[in-house]
């Protein structure tokens, strides 16, 4: 069962070494970020999800260990998602050599973007709350399966907790990578308020099409988080809502 969620931006500018005179302006998004995992921890969740956009390559689950870095946006930094231990005990105990096999191998084939980003997040705060894991999503996927991912996550362990990465529209204004659409506004305003109110039925409900069209990453990561919480009977907390660069960028806790 879901028993806590944090909803956080993506952008690799949240990492320092990432950005040029490490980007004051978003201070405060990297410390809504962590307000919004300690949130994570308190709920003492049996696992953490972490959920993030990737490409194709990135696509489907990551374990607890697996890399990322930030050599493609030109420095010299790499992270791993959570502490390194071979999978962690449960699987060492549970999986046969096979599977024991599959889990290096998914470790080493690299975290897409997002995933990396939750990676330092996690590192800054010293996640140790509970064991973890990442999947990516692709954009692709449609709103049903997003939800029905979802449920089968919130189904895993009695405490869940999931670390949802996305970013809303990337067109807010002329120098936005999608440049001005006037769309925009409303659609990330929509978003800021169903992800501070919790509204799962409207997270459901977003317009995967104009999602896409508005190049906001979070689609399918939030509609996987709106059925990992169907039922589940949380509330949220709005901790901050900017648009930076002309990228919508949403923090939130839900417990």
């Amino acid at each position: 069962m879901l028993v806590a969620a944090a909803v956080c931006p993506c952008p690799p500018l949240l990492v320092p070494e990432v950005a040029a005179g490490a980007a004051p302006e978003l201070d405060a998004a990297r410390a809504a970020c962590t307000d919004a995992i300690g949130v994570l921890a308190a709920a003492r969740p049996d696992r953490l999800i972490v959920v993030g956009p990737a490409e194709q390559a990135g696509r489907g689950p990551h374990p607890q260990g697996a890399r990322g870095s930030f050599r493609g946006f030109g420095v010299d930094l790499d992270v791993r998602l959570g502490s390194f231990d071979a999978g962690n005990a449960e699987n060492a105990d549970n999986a046969d050599n096979a599977d024991n096999a599959d889990n290096a191998a998914d470790a080493e084939r690299g975290l897409p973007p997002s995933l990396a980003v939750a990676a330092w997040l996690l590192g800054r705060t010293h996640w140790t709350a509970a064991p973890l894991e990442g999947l990516g999503v692709g954009e692709p996927l449609a709103a049903e399966r997003c939800i029905q991912v979802g449920g089968d996550i919130a189904a895993r362990a009695d405490r869940v907790a999931l670390l949802v990465m996305g970013d809303a529209s990337a067109c807010r204004t002329l120098k936005a990578p999608g440049y001005l659409d006037e769309r925009a506004a409303g659609f990330d305003a929509e978003v800021g308020r169903a992800i501070g109110a919790a509204d799962v039925a409207a997270l459901k409900a977003l317009d995967a099409e104009l999602a896409y069209e508005l190049k906001a990453a979070g689609r399918a990561p939030w509609q996987v988080l709106a059925g990992a919480a169907d039922g589940a009977g949380l509330s949220g907390e709005l901790l901050y809502e900017d648009a930076p660069y002309g990228v919508g960028y949403v923090v939130a806790a839900w417990s």
